[in-house]
């Protein structure tokens, strides 16, 4: 059993950065892929980042690529997602998730990950 406890989220102008954190608890943190989405009402839940077992790894939306950087440091439990050159359109509930498996990279779909963090909100302002 892993618990994912993001933080970070907040009211930001456009052009300007966040940086979340998402702290796992439990055993075995490397050995999970990671990954962060973003939920808008009333939209599905949609891909953003994902880092393999030991951050060697990592894959973006098109959408982010360029603005947003994964990272992860497993002596900390905490993966991290850097998020500059912020837009309104980027403005969501963001989550965090585990994937079992140190072989598994670019999981995009929310059906691969077996936790999910409670989210938080990330708001840009024009």
């Amino acid at each position: 059993q892993v618990q994912l406890v993001e933080s970070g989220g907040g009211l930001v102008q456009a052009g300007g950065s966040l940086r979340l954190s998402c702290a796992a608890s439990g055993r075995s943190f490397s050995s999970y892929a990671m990954g962060w989405f973003r939920q808008t009402p009333g939209k599905e839940r949609e891909f953003v980042a994902t880092i393999n077992w030991s951050g060697s790894i990592t894959y973006y939306a098109d959408s982010v690529k360029g603005r947003f950087t994964i990272s992860r440091d497993n002596a900390k439990n905490t993966v991290y997602l850097q998020m500059n050159s912020l837009k309104p359109e980027d403005t969501a509930v963001y989550y965090c998730a585990a994937k079992f498996g140190i072989h598994t990279s670019n999981s995009r779909q929310t059906y691969e990950y077996d936790y999910w963090g409670q989210g938080t909100q990330v708001t840009v302002s024009s």
